[in-house]
């Protein structure tokens, strides 16, 4: 298969979060690919559109993307963005929330192997768990069975919905983990899965409000364990839930790299592959220490880091550096990266610094690394060049091994709630 000279433009208007999964998915029988996001008031159609949950169903072979309204107007906020999951009836599964300005968590089922015609939307009330705070995110894994929706409700501590039955239902399971909230809200989670251990990373709390460390845990058979197998919680999600800092510590606050002290760390992105090996990529503000920085300034300097765990065991290594925060009042934004779901040796990152020679560059460019040995060293491909605006947060949607469709968007972003950007897609042949 050719590589496409441009992108695929498969929404004029849309951007998204990363704390949702999966947010794009391929259906390998169908040959078709769909993708969520959120429009924006800046973008095309402006308000009439603004804070529409949006899917963009692409044929493959035809290049040709369909945009579907799954509600209009919910919220301008990339936070909203739906978690996917396509269901062994051939039916699709949409889920959303606010950015946590209702109780809500919102879902609809399409109709058999058309994720162009949509069922009315349910909703599952939080406000008796929550007291009315809000509910925010969903990520969508299956576990022994039965399939989880991960959410950020109760004292903001990650908790799960539960379904038996793909998600025509739901019910509230209860909080993975807890600690007593500092600032905004408690741990930020990412969340991979194969069907019968679900892996998480997580953090303390908001980067902002927090030196935060990375911790490592996994779901299974009901229990929530350590990285080397060691039973934290042997009930998760029943009862008092543990601490994420008693999980196993990935990257820790503090902690030195080429003689640079790494703080705030953030979660970016976590794949668990068929032999069992984890790979997560990882942020950190680097030589900034807290008595130095001012809110509403963009941190100068943030890195990324690739994690890897096979055997119990974690090797770190630090992978790019990601330029400055993206925006002044999210000082830890980054482009952000995304691994290949197949392939834990390949990711894409979104980046102001070129990871080949360390020059600055005018926008955030899209850049395939590969490794060797394990995430130790890194050889760099430009996906996109001489950009006038930047490309941010790529996606490697799973659902068919035999393509690596790569999605991220590009335009201009001031804010999770005032962007002008477009949704596009090189959908790329897999080399063996």
């Amino acid at each position: 298969m050719p590589r496409p000279a441009e992108p695929l433009v498969v929404n004029d208007n849309g951007a998204w979060c990363w704390f949702q999964d999966e947010r794009a998915l391929v259906d390998p029988a169908a040959g078709r690919l769909v993708v969520g996001s959120i429009a924006a008031a800046e973008g095309p159609g402006g308000e009439a559109r603004t804070g529409n949950v949006e899917l963009a169903v692409v044929d493959l072979a035809a290049r040709e993307s369909t945009v579907v309204v799954l509600h209009e107007n919910l919220e301008v906020d990339d936070h909203d963005v739906p978690a996917l999951w396509h269901r062994s009836d051939g039916r699709w599964l949409a889920v959303y929330t606010r950015h946590k300005t209702d109780d809500l968590t919102r879902w609809r089922v399409s109709e058999p192997g058309d994720p162009t015609a949509w069922g009315p939307e349910r909703t599952f009330d939080w406000a008796p768990h929550t007291g009315g705070r809000g509910v925010t995110y969903s990520n969508l894994r299956a576990s022994g069975g039965r399939l989880y929706c991960f959410a950020r409700a109760v004292n903001d501590d990650q908790c799960a919905l539960v379904s038996d039955d793909e998600g025509d239902t739901w019910s509230y399971a209860g909080k993975l983990f807890t600690r007593p909230k500092v600032g905004y809200v408690n741990g930020y989670t990412r969340y991979a899965s194969d069907g019968k251990r679900i892996d998480l990373v997580t953090t303390d709390h908001h980067p902002r409000d927090f030196d935060n460390s990375i911790y490592h845990g996994y779901i299974e058979n009901g229990a929530l364990h350590r990285s080397d197998g060691t039973v934290l919680d042997p009930a998760a999600l029943d009862g008092e839930a543990p601490s994420q800092a008693d999980l196993t510590t990935v990257l820790a606050a503090g902690s030195e790299w080429g003689g640079d002290p790494m703080t705030h760390c953030w979660t970016t992105d976590i794949r668990r592959s068929e032999n069992g090996t984890v790979a997560a990529v990882l942020t950190a503000r680097a030589n900034l220490a807290d008595e130095d920085f001012r809110r509403e300034r963009a941190v100068p300097d943030l890195r990324f880091f690739y994690a890897r765990l096979e055997n119990g065991s974690w090797r770190v290594n630090e992978l790019a550096k990601a330029g400055a925060g993206l925006m002044p009042h999210e000082e830890d934004y980054t482009g952000l990266a995304a691994i290949d779901p197949y392939d834990l040796d390949s990711l894409y990152l979104s980046t102001t610094v070129d990871p080949r020679d360390g020059s600055a560059l005018p926008h955030h460019e899209i850049f395939h690394g590969r490794t060797d040995d394990g995430g130790a060293t890194w050889t760099w491909t430009a996906v996109t060049e001489g950009s006038t605006v930047e490309n941010l947060r790529p996606i490697v949607a799973p659902g068919d091994p035999s393509r690596i469709p790569l999605l991220w968007f590009r335009g201009e972003m001031t804010a999770s709630q005032h962007y002008k950007c477009e949704a596009v897609l090189l959908d790329l042949p897999r080399e063996h």
